[in-house]
């Protein structure tokens, strides 16, 4: 590269004529031309010839500053010598060009294959691991249900039942730049939302990977991934645009490309939700110079802003939480990772096992527990799932598989222990799993998970693990040991980033440690600042009651429902059953049958308020973490007999119809509002159905322009599936249509 490099400099300076040479080497030996960079003193430049010049200037300058500094001082020239412009544009050429042909396709081919072979492998577990699960990302990829547009929280039920064939807009992800063919705009930023754990880095990496084997995007010349924990390192640090790609791909410093203008450019930035630099748009200084050195978070600002490399183009990945830290106007197009389809779920066990009868076993079972098939929509769930039936279908043990989360969280972290206790500890499979090490393990991450829960943070640095009383050590031992639990990267200058595999995990772990805490000392963890009251009968109640009704409440205030996990966990952990799945991590036993009743009942009067569709779903499934089916089985019982009457139904019974509803494929491909109250109150309660079904028959509901007005949002929707809505011999009046 650095021969390219002195070829190109050196031809560059082939037409000057004496005159103009010796101009050049007065202007190298002037410090305030060469913008802070040191000046070649006069004894080195006094009888050198261009090619000693050449080589004094990428020694001194190295190559990523060499061409900066010709190309300026060769304007200097210009404009003291007064050349015609045809001589000037012969010179400057090469310069702005930077590199031969030759030399930058050795470039980009070294790029593409650096990008490669970090790429083609996807390692289950920790890179620190002994012998971390190599898989080839191309035998176990995917494909993943990614629409154009969107605003849900994909963990909604209606949104996990969706199939490929509703009318959104869906683009595979080779495509993720093209957008929808009625696009006509030029699409620079694409910021892509989805949940933690729903598959956003794999799609960029399946991406990266598609272009550096040659197989898609070739139009694109260079194409550069970071990732937002590892720019968090550089929070105190100050870079160009250039330094900062150099730094990252040395292939780039190596050739010399200080200039990308002339290149078709893609940035990709994994994980804003992991963003710790303060991205503040409203107070940022302009800045259009990449050589020009500012702090990190400034640098991407610009370049987000199209005010730095306008020529590039940026894609973005992130929470739907964090999303609003991009402004509107930045962005060029917005899509949503929805996961797995149902055809896609079976696809990913398919190919997850190829005993075709197992595989079949396994997909059969999840299809029976509707919470887990929903969550099956999430490809790192899958990922869970696959580890913990492989080990109950291969050992025999734990009696029935697992139907709830809770109970496949268990049996997840029940494999993790007993693959220490062989691979680490020297044990037999017949030996406890639970050693006393291995128990301080799981309390010292359930403690960081908690902790770090409460603040939002998914990413934990050095600090974090102080904070929580994890020394660097101890947290690279947890990482190398329990390596489907908690992991250990390295970002630039290796510095250590730590991180639950998926934010399930954390919220998992979070929940036993509430759940731990409780019965070993008494001490709430949900206490603090609690100001909803409980209702409960005597003290011992009290204290029993409070760590779950409390969680509840948060779960209920949360604005953004990242306690709606974390509170399933927690119910279901006060279970004697799944309490006896974990003997040997749980000294002593906690809630009593007569505290489940009571939290079940809590959340029935919750379910009687007037909660969002979301908060009401994520309720029932509280209730069959508890093991209470006693609203569904009413709903579903009157449904088979024929003898639903919606008058008589309670808010709580609404919502567990609605839950209902939206489990059935039936009902999502035709929902006639008829067979469950035709009236506007019955479409009001139903909204969330006739939004997630295929056809909506709604004739003759007495509907008048207020039915117009809720249906018109529902429309407005990015997640609405309608294709037919049937509205005949309805009152909608001249309002209602105008709406529509």
């Amino acid at each position: 590269m650095k021969e390219c490099l002195q070829t190109e400099l050196l031809e560059t300076l082939g037409d000057l004529t004496e005159k103009e040479l010796k101009l050049f080497k007065w202007y190298l030996q002037k410090p305030e031309t060469l913008d802070g960079l040191p000046a070649i003193p006069k004894s080195d430049l006094q009888t050198a010839d261009k090619l000693e010049i050449v080589n004094l200037m990428i020694n001194k300058y190295k190559p990523e500053n060499a061409v900066g500094v010709t190309k300026k001082i060769l304007d200097k020239v210009k404009t003291r010598t007064n050349k015609p412009s045809h001589v000037v544009e012969k010179q400057e050429k090469p310069v702005h060009t930077v590199l031969s042909e030759e030399c930058l396709l050795q470039c980009h081919r070294c790029l593409k294959c650096k990008l490669r072979e970090k790429f083609q492998i996807v390692l289950e577990g920790s890179v620190r691991a002994e012998n971390p699960t190599q898989v080839q990302l191309n035998q176990i990829y995917t494909e993943l249900y990614i629409t154009e547009g969107g605003t849900a929280d994909v963990r909604q039920i209606e949104t996990a039942s969706r199939k490929p064939d509703r009318p959104e807009t869906t683009i595979r992800q080779e495509d993720i730049f093209k957008g929808s063919p009625q696009r006509i705009q030029k699409i620079r930023t694409v910021l892509t939302k989805g949940e933690a754990g729903i598959g956003k880095t794999v799609l960029t990496q399946k991406f990266i990977l598609d272009w550096a084997e040659d197989k898609a995007n070739q139009d694109i010349k260079f194409l550069f991934p970071f990732t937002f924990r590892e720019l968090n390192v550089l929070k105190e640090e100050k870079f160009s645009l250039v330094e900062l790609v150099h730094h990252y791909f040395t292939e780039t410093k190596e050739a010399g490309i200080c200039s990308f203008e002339d290149f078709q450019v893609v940035f990709i930035f994994d994980g804003l939700d992991e963003c710790r630099l303060p991205l503040d748009f409203h107070k940022t200084t302009i800045l259009t110079d990449p050589r020009k050195s500012t702090s990190v978070d400034e640098l991407l600002i610009n370049l987000i802003r199209g005010k730095l490399l306008p020529s590039a183009r940026l894609w973005i990945t992130t929470r739907p939480a964090a999303a609003n830290q991009i402004p509107p106007d930045c962005v060029y197009m917005v899509t949503e990772v929805r996961g797995f389809t149902d055809p896609q779920k079976e696809e990913y066990f398919r190919k997850r096992f190829r005993d075709e009868e197992q595989a079949s076993r396994i997909i059969y079972h999840i299809k029976t527990s509707r919470s887990l098939h929903i969550m099956c929509h999430i490809p790192v769930f899958c990922r869970i799932t696959a580890t913990v039936l492989e080990d109950v279908l291969k050992t025999g043990e734990g009696g029935e598989l697992p139907i709830t989360l809770t109970e496949m969280y268990i049996h997840f972290l029940v494999v993790q222990a007993k693959v220490k206790k062989v691979k680490y500890d020297g044990g037999a499979e017949t030996d406890p799993h639970w050693s006393p090490e291995s128990r301080k393990m799981i309390e010292s991450l359930g403690k960081l998970a908690f902790d770090q829960l409460q603040k939002g943070n998914l990413i934990f640095y050095e600090s974090d693990l102080t904070e929580c009383g994890i020394d660097i050590r101890a947290a690279s031992v947890y990482s190398g040991v329990f390596t489907q639990i908690f992991k250990e990267e390295r970002g630039l200058y290796q510095n250590r980033v730590f991180c639950f595999i998926d934010p399930s995990v954390q919220e998992f772990l979070a929940a036993l440690h509430v759940h731990l805490t409780f019965i070993d000392s008494g001490v709430n963890l949900m206490q603090e600042q609690q100001t909803t009251p409980i209702k409960c009968e005597t003290r011992e109640e009290l204290e029993e009651t409070h760590v779950t009704q409390i969680a509840v409440n948060k779960a209920l205030q949360s604005p953004n429902g990242h306690l709606d996990l974390f509170l399933r966990f927690l119910l279901g952990l006060s279970l004697q059953s799944n309490q006896t799945l974990l003997r040997g991590l749980l000294t002593q036993t906690g809630s009593s049958s007569q505290t489940n009743q009571e939290t079940a009942q809590y959340i029935k009067e919750k379910l009687s308020e007037n909660l969002s569709a979301e908060k009401s779903i994520n309720l029932l499934h509280c209730l069959n973490e508890l093991n209470d089916h006693s609203l569904m089985e009413e709903i579903q019982q009157s449904l088979r007999s024929g003898s639903l009457s919606t008058d008589k139904l309670s808010p709580a019974q609404w919502s567990a119809l609605v839950f209902i509803l939206l489990s059935s494929e039936e009902a999502l491909e035709v929902f006639d509002l008829k067979k469950y109250c035709a009236s506007e109150e019955g479409l009001l309660r139903l909204l969330p159905v006739v939004k997630a079904s295929n056809t909506a028959l709604l004739s003759d509901c007495n509907l008048t322009g207020r039915s117009c007005e809720a249906l018109s949002s529902v429309l407005s929707c990015h997640t609405c599936s309608l294709q037919k809505l049937d509205l005949n011999n309805n009152d909608l009046q001249d309002s209602g249509i105008t709406f529509l």
